[in-house]
């Protein structure tokens, strides 16, 4: 699965736990409690993967400065926003994000398991996660030290997903669009 793109792996992934689930007495107390305990385990080795990269980025604390045109919402006939921030401010930000995308996992699971009644879940959502937050750029480069060039270079490039269709497109950070952005006088406010 080494060549494979995350999704065709996550899809993968969630085939063979569906199948999994399927044999699993979830009615046995014992055992739904184990579920219960490997998402819990799961989600808290995530937090700690992610406080532990928010460590990493405030003990290099990178003030490079970093400049890229966030695009416009879509539907929008505004053009996009120059941002002006540094690399630490970047990688915090992002940190940011993925720690809100865990809280909202952890909700809308917590909203089926409890109130909807859902097991099957359980299972799927501690592997697919974890998995996702180790293939994290920002782990990637704080954690296992790979250099930020070609794909971990930032802005990142979003994934492709379902509400891809709803944005007009990715951060652009080539020279051209930034001093394009620049000139029209567009955002430019230093975040620190």
């Amino acid at each position: 699965m080494a060549g494979l793109s995350p999704q065709v792996t996550n899809i993968v992934i969630i085939l063979g736990m569906m199948q999994v689930s399927k044999r699993i007495p979830f009615e046995d107390p014992d055992t739904l409690n184990i579920v219960r305990a490997l998402y819990i385990a799961s989600n808290l080795i995530i937090a700690s993967i992610y406080l532990y990269t928010q460590i990493q980025i405030n003990k290099k604390k990178d003030l490079t400065t970093l400049k890229y045109v966030e695009p416009a919402p879509m539907g929008s006939t505004e053009e996009g926003k120059l941002v002006t921030t540094t690399i630490h401010a970047y990688d915090s930000q992002q940190v940011k994000q993925l720690f809100r995308s865990q809280l909202m996992g952890v909700g809308m699971m917590a909203f089926m398991h409890l109130y909807l009644k859902y097991t099957n879940p359980l299972l799927i959502q501690s592997i697919i996660p974890l998995k996702s937050a180790l293939e994290s750029n920002l782990v990637k480069i704080h954690v296992f030290g790979q250099p930020a060039a070609g794909d971990l270079k930032r802005p990142f490039k979003q994934a492709a997903g379902f509400m891809q269709g709803l944005q007009s497109g990715p951060a652009q950070s080539d020279k051209k669009a930034v001093e394009a952005a620049e000139r029209a006088g567009r955002g430019g406010a230093k975040e620190e």
